[in-house]
C-alpha cells in the first residue's frame, strides 16, 4: 500500500497545470520579466524604481493586471490606478508591499 502511494504522489505532478498570476515580473529600474515566453522576454516599458519592495499579478492566462512599488499602482497598460498614489510603502524596504487575489 505504500509503494503505491508514493507512486501516485510521484506521478501527481505530471497532472498539475500551473497558474500564470507570477508570469510577469516588475522591478529595479523599468525593467521586467516577460515568463509566457520560452526564454523569457526582457520588458522595458515600466515606469517603476524601486531597490526592493515591488510586487505584480497576473491573471491566470498570464495577462498582466496590475504592478506595483509600494508607493504607486499602474494598470496594465502602465498609468498610475484610480487611488493608486500617495501609498505608504517605502522602496528601499524589502517588503513595502504585499498584493493578495481574492477570488
Amino acid at each position: 500500500m505504500r509503494f503505491y502511494l508514493q507512486i501516485i504522489i510521484l506521478f501527481s505532478g505530471f497532472l498539475v497545470f500551473p497558474q500564470g498570476e507570477a508570469n510577469i515580473w516588475y522591478f529595479g529600474d523599468g525593467a521586467g520579466l516577460d515568463f509566457n515566453t520560452d526564454p523569457p522576454t526582457a520588458l522595458y516599458d515600466s515606469p517603476i524604481y524601486t531597490i526592493e519592495g515591488c510586487a505584480t499579478i497576473s491573471d491566470s492566462s498570464g495577462q498582466l493586471l496590475f504592478y506595483t512599488d509600494g508607493r504607486k499602482v499602474y494598470n496594465k497598460l502602465h498609468q498610475i490606478m484610480p487611488n493608486g498614489e500617495g501609498l505608504l510603502g517605502h522602496s528601499p524596504a524589502p517588503q513595502s508591499v504585499l498584493t493578495l487575489r481574492y477570488k
